[in-house]
């Protein structure tokens, strides 16, 4: 196919929309040709158990415990201060146990080596829909109807990332999610300073992934920020150096034929019936390992090991030093962040287990019905809720950057809407656990980590949260599942403690404000 095999119409309407036609034209090249025939599926068969061997347990102190002649390898290949035995106690047959204080420290002498990255390309107009959020919780939804509206306006049509990450006890929006994520990293850049006395240059540099829909406003809203009081004292203690933002734009995707029009795939061109009009849409996360190529390659020529790669919308996704040393220190190449499942959590992937144990996350929907998650629930099985958390060896990572796109499985999914009879393609980032032989994952608390707003009414309970529920019986079945109501209350003081801890903000007159 080529791009004189389109109407020119059709061409310049998605291009109009953000779609690379050119690109476009590649992937269904591609799709029709077989090419993603290589990817690897997820098979589950059931739920693992906390025992598993690749789950790291983090809910409460963490460590990890290595043979000495292994530890001695980790820390000379990757310059960590010291031996082993000056950082870690000696238990049965000589090997070494790393307390949490210990992994602490090690991971902020990591810090050069490492950098933070956000998927920044949403926009808010899901996050604010009506309808969805409703259906999170009707009692809910009704209670906070007013305040829901008067947020909703200033959500929709704006990219996530700079709209309200959390509410504040007055009512008045607070600071957004990306400018929290920034002070977070230059706190911890600050650390890093202290600690060594040296230059932050170049220290925890912050990547993102945007879309051509939102990478203009993220910009713009990234220029205002430079004079934020969120960031300004920050830098000058920093010596004056400004925090390094590397970004890449994803471009839009076509909606493809339908399937009941059999193959070879084309672009859609009869949307709401016109000839010549498609629909332009996003192609999913799972597109960072080829929109970030670049980035990654990069960072790891200059020496970057590490990279974290995680959600805006997620208030618990910051830096974290003990986790980046117990994952440095096992040798794995990635490792993703699990928290146990609660009724707020509808919407995501799972870790699932196939026959053979190999472990992989499958979506809430698309790939396990969230009936079968009910049921294992059901036959008391802990499920590990995706976080949206990835931090990865780019050691291991950068290899597989060729093969990742074919590799991901792609999910293309029929659909039939107002706009007509179609189907979309879209791959999503954390099916990237099937494509890894041995990856790690830490099982997490979600009040810490995974404070995540996918529909408006999350943040809303999460910072105001109902004194009382207004029922008892749980949002999807068992007596011993949390309402909705207790959720809110715990996440409601897990984000009191981060915007505390993480984020460096302390409560006067109702509002959080910059300590």
């Amino acid at each position: 196919m080529t791009r004189s095999d389109l109407s020119a119409t059709l061409v310049s309407r998605l291009e109009a929309d953000g779609v690379d036609i050119d690109r476009m034209i590649r992937f269904l090249d591609d799709l029709n040709a077989g090419k993603y025939d290589q990817a690897v599926e997820g098979q589950y068969a059931s739920v693992p158990d906390l025992t598993h061997p690749s789950i790291l347990d983090r809910r409460g102190q963490t460590s990890i415990t290595l043979d000495p002649s292994f530890a001695a390898s980790r820390f000379t290949e990757l310059g960590l201060p010291g031996s082993p035995s000056d950082w870690a106690h000696a238990g049965p047959e000589g090997h070494l146990t790393f307390g949490e204080d210990a992994l602490r420290d090690l991971g902020v002498s990591l810090y050069p080596r490492a950098a933070y990255g956000v998927l920044n390309g949403g926009s808010a107009s899901s996050y604010a829909d009506v309808k969805k959020n409703r259906a999170l919780d009707p009692d809910s939804f009704d209670r906070y109807r007013e305040v829901f509206d008067s947020l909703a306006t200033g959500c929709r049509g704006v990219p996530k990332g700079i709209t309200a990450a959390y509410i504040n006890a007055d009512g008045s929006p607070g600071y957004s999610f990306l400018l929290l994520k920034l002070r977070m990293v230059l706190r911890h850049r600050r650390e890093w300073q202290k600690k060594t006395g040296q230059s932050a240059e170049g220290v925890l540099p912050l990547f993102q992934m945007t879309s051509v829909h939102t990478d203009a406003a993220v910009a713009e809203a990234l220029d205002a920020y430079r004079t934020s009081e969120c960031i300004v004292p920050l830098v000058r203690e920093s010596g004056g150096i400004e925090p390094e933002i590397v970004s890449a734009c994803q471009t839009m995707m076509a909606a493809i034929t339908h399937s009941s029009e059999g193959s070879p795939r084309r672009i859609f061109d009869r949307a709401w019936g016109d000839s010549d009009r498609g629909i332009a849409m996003p192609g999913g996360h799972g597109q960072n390992f080829e929109v970030l190529a670049g980035v990654y390659r990069s960072f790891l020529e200059r020496g970057i090991r590490y990279v974290w790669l995680g959600n805006i919308d997620n208030m618990g996704y910051t830096v974290d030093p003990v986790g980046l040393a117990a994952f440095a220190l096992s040798g794995k190449e990635a490792v993703f962040e699990q928290s146990f499942r609660t009724a707020m959590d509808v919407k995501g992937g799972i870790l699932v287990s196939g026959s053979d144990g190999r472990l992989t996350c499958a979506d809430i929907g698309p790939a396990v019905s969230f009936q079968d998650v009910l049921d294992f629930e059901a036959k008391g099985k802990h499920i590990l809720f995706n976080c949206g958390i990835g931090l990865f060896d780019l050691a291991a990572l950068v290899p597989r950057l060729d093969s990742i796109p074919w590799k991901l499985p792609l999910r293309v999914t029929d659909q039939d809407k107002d706009a007509g009879r179609y189907a979309q393609a879209e791959q999503i980032t954390w099916e990237v656990i099937g494509l890894l032989d041995n990856p790690l994952f830490f099982a997490v608390r979600k009040e810490t980590r995974f404070l995540a707003a996918k529909m408006l009414m999350e943040t809303i309970l999460t910072s105001l949260p109902p004194d009382t529920p207004q029922k008892d019986v749980p949002i999807t079945g068992g007596s011993d599942t949390p309402t909705i109501a207790t959720v809110a209350a715990e996440l409601h003081q897990g984000l009191c403690s981060l915007l505390g801890s993480e984020y460096g903000l302390v409560e006067r007159n109702s509002r959080w404000l910059p300590a």
